[in-house]
């Protein structure tokens, strides 16, 4: 595998809600074809995920999440991380979003988010995370368990305006 030495990280602001609202909705567009409905994914995806990333990066508590963007040196952007302490929770700190574009899957990308988003909750004093992936996104859910994540159940759940079956998985930190 093929790694992006000039990759770097940097902490997303307000003003970056569309650049991730675009990436979420490119990855979506890319990964879900055959997973959610395709009026959705051609016509309603773009303003659901601009709506989403403006509430979300615009909403209280930003001291509990870490939203960070990946770039390449000549400063295109290739992929997101959205991770977020979740109070109360008997899993651990959720990993709401890890998305490399397409075109840069497979090149490290994605094990460079995955990594911050691990340093991040470890630091904040958490043991585990958490996160969840649709049935059906097979390279996802491989790419997970590479990477040391455990199944650990499934929820229902809807997206792009039918029932789905969210998988969970989880990631113990103490041990590494």
């Amino acid at each position: 595998m093929t790694q992006i030495p000039a990759l770097t990280l940097r902490p997303a602001t307000v003003a970056d809600a569309p650049l991730l609202a675009a990436m979420h909705a490119a990855s979506w567009q890319a990964t879900y074809r055959a997973l959610l409905p395709a009026a959705f994914l051609e016509r309603e995806v773009d303003a659901e995920r601009s709506a989403y990333w403006r509430a979300r990066m615009e909403a209280p508590g930003g001291d509990r999440r870490l939203v960070l963007i990946a770039e390449l040196a000549s400063g295109a952007a290739v992929g997101f991380v959205c991770v977020e302490r979740q109070p109360g929770s008997p899993w651990g700190v959720l990993l709401d979003n890890l998305h490399a574009l397409p075109a840069h899957q497979g090149i490290g990308v994605g094990k460079r988010l995955m990594r911050a988003a691990q340093d991040w909750a470890r630091a904040q004093g958490e043991t585990q995370l958490y996160l969840y992936v649709l049935d059906g996104n097979t390279p996802a859910i491989a790419f997970y368990e590479r990477q040391g994540w455990t199944y650990s159940g499934s929820e229902p759940d809807r997206m792009g305006g039918i029932d789905i079956t969210a998988l969970r998985y989880v990631y113990r930190l103490d041990g590494e």
